[in-house]
Parts: structure tokens; C-alpha cells; sequence
């Protein structure tokens, strides 16, 4: 029996499709929440802060499947790169998880539950900044390098402010902290990530 050799490009075709399915997730879950909030919008008190973050995670899926086409420059993959990808996909969905719960009876409406699981979001959002990282290095140095002054920079501030994030219960702080995260996201996508190379 022969053994057929897949070529880099052909795993790499295999696994966006398992990495679409997770983050296809992702977004399902994000879209229904928003859905049941324009079906039902007397249900649970809104919070801004809230959905701004709902909008902030949906342009990173949106971000992070555009981005992850550069994992088409991987030449060897391992199930090692194979699962790293995958937690990484794993631990954006479950960032949707928490910012849309199966039930919200517990809680007075989304600003008190979104306080409440604070911790959770912002160890989980802390923890994509620092994948992202490694996520770049994995796609060859050139890559890396193009990003790693910025990342050296960006990457140490945005996990503190998500540790203090996960502490504090300041409005005001929370508010800058999202309206911030916004504005650099579309900065960093639209500077670096307009256009795939």
C-alpha cells in the first residue's frame, strides 16, 4: 500500500477547516446573543461597556480568521502546532462563552453579570494577547519581526491593564478600557493586517 504525502498546504487546508468550525462557534454565539437582545430588548438591562466588548471580540474572530492565513507559512506541521491553534480558536470562543451566558436568571441585567465574571473575560482575553504572540512566532521569524517592536510593547500593557481590569470594578476605567481596545484594534488591523501577504 502506498502512502500518500501531504504537502504543508494541504494540512494547513484541514486544520482552517477545524479552526473555522470553533470559531464559526465564536461568532454564532456572539450573533445570537445580539439577536436575542433586538428580539427581547425589555428582558435584561444592556450595559455599553458590555456590548462593546461583544463588538471588540467579534472583530478579533473576524480578525483572528483573516490573520490566520498566514499559517499557510508553516512548512512542517505537528499535532503540537496543530493543537496550539486549535486552544487558540478554543479560548476565543470561550471569551464568547462568557460574555453571552446560557442564562442570565441569576443576574439583574448585563452589566451585573459582566462585573461578576470579570475575572474569567480578562484572564481569557489576557491570555489571547500573549498566544497571539506565539501564534505570530510560529509563522517563521520574518514574520515574527515584522510585529515584534510593537508586540514588545503592546503585549505587556494590554495584559496588565486586563489583570487590573480583572480586579477593579471601576465604570470609568472599564469604559476607557474597551473604547481604548477598539480604537487600537482597528489601528493594528487596518496599518498591518489590510491586505494578506
Amino acid at each position: 500500500m502506498q502512502h500518500e504525502v501531504l504537502s504543508a498546504h494541504d494540512i494547513f487546508a484541514h486544520v482552517r477547516v477545524v479552526m473555522g468550525m470553533v470559531i464559526g462557534l465564536g461568532v454564532t454565539r456572539l450573533l445570537s446573543g445580539v439577536a436575542r437582545i433586538v428580539q427581547h430588548p425589555r428582558q435584561y438591562r444592556l450595559h455599553a461597556v458590555h456590548l462593546a466588548w461583544v463588538a471588540s471580540v467579534l472583530l478579533a474572530l473576524v480578525h483572528f480568521w483573516w490573520w490566520q492565513f498566514g499559517l499557510n507559512q508553516i512548512e512542517v506541521w505537528t499535532f503540537g502546532t496543530y493543537l496550539f491553534v486549535i486552544g487558540y480558536a478554543i479560548v476565543l470562543f470561550l471569551l464568547c462563552a462568557l460574555l453571552f451566558p446560557d442564562s442570565m436568571q441569576d443576574y439583574a441585567g448585563y452589566e451585573d453579570y459582566f462585573y461578576t465574571r470579570r475575572a474569567w473575560f480578562f484572564g481569557l482575553l489576557a491570555a489571547t494577547y500573549l498566544l497571539d504572540v506565539v501564534d505570530t512566532f510560529m509563522k517563521g521569524e520574518a514574520h515574527f519581526a515584522r510585529f515584534a517592536r510593537e508586540y514588545l510593547v503592546r503585549t505587556p500593557i494590554l495584559v496588565v491593564l486586563c489583570l487590573v481590569a480583572a480586579r477593579t470594578a471601576s465604570r470609568r476605567f472599564h469604559a476607557l478600557f474597551v473604547a481604548a481596545t477598539l480604537a487600537y484594534q482597528l489601528s493594528w488591523i487596518f496599518r498591518l493586517f489590510d491586505t494578506l501577504d
